[in-house]
């Protein structure tokens, strides 16, 4: 599989997965987007998504990944190279 490829492929799950998680909102009651916990996955996909397909391809997707940037979860850094905020992302509080 080209890499091409792989982004087309990554950028269909991407699609799929913003209508479930649009549809899983609508079906716990109309809970709001930004309060679904699953949007720190989907965060993650883009980036990744973002990374795979340089500028001419992930366009549409880096500005997505630019308004949920704090929703990427950290890369795994030693303790004492974190800030306070990623800190206390990576401890949930």
């Amino acid at each position: 599989m080209t890499r091409i490829e792989k982004f087309d492929e990554l950028a269909a799950f991407y699609e799929q997965m913003k209508t479930v998680m649009a549809a899983v909102c609508v079906r716990k009651g109309g809970v709001p987007i930004e309060s679904y916990t699953g949007r720190f996955f989907a965060a993650d996909v883009l980036e990744m998504l973002v990374s795979m397909g340089g500028k001419e391809r992930a366009g549409k997707y880096a500005n997505e990944l630019a308004a949920a940037k704090e929703l990427v979860t950290p890369s795994v850094k030693p303790m004492h190279e974190m800030t306070l905020e990623e800190f206390e992302k990576v401890m949930n509080i």
